[in-house]
């Protein structure tokens, strides 16, 4: 059965120019996105942040201010104003790129007034443990949005919406402090005991209006953006069965499915599958372990035993829920979960998560067009090409030769679709080698040449599609039949990837 098969593009990396013009150029880059292959684009955070201008976009201030008003000491965002943002998406679905907006429900930052709150200390790494006296603190949790004037919404936040800070204006004091009359939201991840606080002013999602005012923000954001999907972040940080009935709403409103993910950084294979169960199966979570497992693969080289690549994965255990990724925002050099994969490495990463037919994968703008705050060259033609070649299937037929230590390999098979595209892809992470593989009995007798050119052999099928296949040290290949490669190859000539 002929299958669409989405891929995404992580619509930003954090080093960003804050020159306001990121959702102009994302609808300038609209049409080849969709060219190279794409199917979606996740964005960043479009509403004001605690650095305004400068705000990536997770430390939300208004969740209703998306680059209107004068606030946090502008009025565009990193990214650009309103108009622009929702002239962006437009732009993306003219060119049939489905949109996901980034979410963040965990807190809220830059209140715009103290308050005298009753609180006590909680112990940083056991949160249910309380050290200190109950106490009188100052708080910065009063939200006013005195440059929106109540346009859109006139409600104001303040302590009661929030379970707790990390900041006592009183007595200039840090630490975890735990409202008295409220607990941790419960389940969350159980680091430090309850991992419901992260930062900020931490919203306390069994409190009502907290509830109400986010279901109500989320009807409003809906049917201004007409979003298609949602990514949100630091699930692990909020209620595991928050998101079932605000979802419910968001879909009813649409009247169509929405394509969900969410953020929930761990490397415990375990911990993302109960939160896929205790969330009701609404969330694809990112396949955290995976990334770790090619980021020690980039550092171990050869000492790095290929087989165990997919070993303890979600997209090896639960494929349909798994989202994959080589980078992120958050793995770049000097972030806080900094996990650079090493270049050496990174296209057979890449395709791992694209020629596979498991999971959904997210390509990183950082790696389609390089971070020049960081020097950061970007991929090139391999990723490009990876990608025409993804574009390019039509079913999930295929055979892996997960084997050997040092080289591994698969192939994607005949499947009696004329319109299919087959090919076989083989990794060394040590010497120079071969591997004998199938692509199937329509590629018999026909020649496959490497379409990435890092290897010159050309490799003749025999009778039954079986051929020998050649990779060189620490590379990758990619075999296509020979006439089909070189088309490909003149159709990726022809992309302005700038």
């Amino acid at each position: 059965m002929e299958k669409k098969q989405r891929t995404l593009l992580q619509g930003f990396e954090w080093y960003l120019p804050e020159d306001q013009y990121h959702w102009q150029k994302i609808a300038e880059l609209a049409p080849l996105l969709k060219q190279i292959g794409f199917t979606s684009i996740w964005l960043p955070p479009a509403y004001k942040g605690l650095k305004g201008e400068k705000e990536v976009g997770y430390a939300p201030y208004d969740l209703y201010d998306l680059g209107e008003f004068q606030q946090q000491g502008t009025i565009a965002t990193k990214y650009g104003t309103k108009d622009e943002y929702l002239a962006c998406i437009h732009a993306l679905k003219e060119n049939d790129l489905e949109v996901l907006a980034d979410i963040v429900f965990d807190h809220f930052m830059g209140a715009d007034e103290k308050e005298k709150v009753l609180a006590e200390r909680c112990k940083a790494t056991d949160r249910e443990a309380i050290i200190s006296e109950q106490r009188m603190i100052e708080a910065r949790t009063k939200f006013t949005f005195s440059g929106r004037k109540g346009k859109y919404d006139n409600y104001q936040w303040s302590w009661k919406n929030f379970s707790g800070v990390d900041y006592d204006d009183k007595q200039k004091e840090e630490g975890i402090f735990k409202f008295v009359g409220k607990k941790w939201n419960s389940p969350v991840d159980n680091e430090n005991a309850n991992f419901d606080y992260l930062m900020g002013c931490n919203l306390d999602m069994t409190y009502p209006e907290t509830i109400q005012q986010l279901d109500n923000w989320g009807k409003w954001y809906q049917s201004i953006t007409d979003i298609d999907g949602y990514r949100f972040d630091a699930v692990k940080h909020i209620k595991f069965d928050f998101f079932n009935q605000w979802l419910l709403h968001r879909r009813k409103e649409k009247e169509q499915e929405l394509f969900i993910i969410g953020e929930y950084w761990n490397n415990d294979l375990q911990k993302l599958e109960n939160y896929i169960d205790q969330s009701g199966a609404l969330l694809p979570l990112f396949d955290v372990p995976l990334h770790y497992n090619f980021y020690e693969a980039a550092k171990k080289g050869n000492q790095y035993d290929l087989r165990k690549l997919l070993v303890n994965t979600l997209v090896d255990s639960r494929p349909e829920w798994a989202i994959t990724f080589v980078e992120n925002h958050d793995t770049q050099e000097g972030q806080s979960l900094e996990s650079w994969v090493l270049p050496w490495f990174k296209p057979m990463a890449y395709a791992i998560i694209l020629l596979l037919m498991k999971g959904t994968p997210v390509v990183f703008w950082g790696d389609l067009f390089g971070i020049p705050a960081k020097k950061v060259e970007k991929m090139g033609q391999t990723l490009i090409i990876l990608l025409k070649i993804r574009q390019q299937i039509r079913s999930n037929y295929e055979l892996t030769y997960f084997d050997d230590p040092t080289i591994v390999g698969w192939t994607h098979v005949d499947s009696l679709n004329e319109r299919d595209f087959n090919y076989a892809v083989i990794m060394s992470n040590d010497q120079n080698g071969s591997k004998q593989m199938c692509i199937g009995t329509r590629a018999a007798h026909k020649n496959y040449i490497d379409i990435l050119g890092n290897h010159h052999q050309i490799v003749r099928l025999n009778e039954v599609g079986i051929g020998n296949f050649y990779v060189k040290e620490r590379s990758l290949a990619v075999y296509v039949e020979e006439t089909v490669a070189k088309k490909l190859l003149a159709e990726v000539e022809q992309l302005d990837i700038k």
